[in-house]
């Protein structure tokens, strides 16, 4: 007989407004932090299971942005809502609904709201994962002398 994969968390939960599910509470984004602008944070699916795996949506206001960091885990994102600007590594990408984004381990990125909508994105992560590291000002002053364009890009 096969496994339950999560116990407590229901199979279906139909979406009730757009992009808004019963029991998923909206979170702080990060606590104690002022590195970012008008995200939140929402736990679709905690999972417990043998995937260690978190599935959670963010959503970015118009005009705003997530912290600019790196660390150890990855992330397989899928933009769900509107479009944006995401910076991996050191290139940027104009994204929009459907479009998929790989952050590969300790690679620098952010995702901003650019086009006067908001941008939702579906992130998915391990559950055992490293905490974010945010750029000194050494690490600043090297990103934008190897790639100067980034100066207009990068919020911190």
């Amino acid at each position: 007989m096969p496994k339950p994969l999560h116990a407590v968390t229901p199979a279906f939960r139909q979406q009730k407004e757009p992009y808004r599910w019963p029991e998923v509470e909206p979170l702080i984004y990060k606590e104690h932090d002022t590195t970012f602008r008008s995200v939140t944070r929402r736990v679709l699916f905690d999972d417990d299971c043998e995937q260690n795996n978190q599935v959670r949506y963010f959503e970015v206001a118009p005009g705003g942005w997530t912290t600019f960091e790196h660390h150890w885990h990855t992330h397989e994102v899928v933009v769900f809502r509107g479009s944006g600007t995401a910076l991996v590594g050191s290139e940027t990408r104009h994204v929009e609904q459907g479009d998929l984004v790989f952050v590969d381990h300790d690679e620098w990125h952010q995702f901003s709201a650019t086009d006067g909508q908001p941008l939702g994105i579906i992130c998915i992560v391990t559950v055992p994962r490293d905490r974010p590291v945010r750029p000194t000002a050494q690490d600043l002053e090297a990103i934008y002398a190897s790639h100067p364009e980034l100066k207009d890009v990068i919020r911190v």
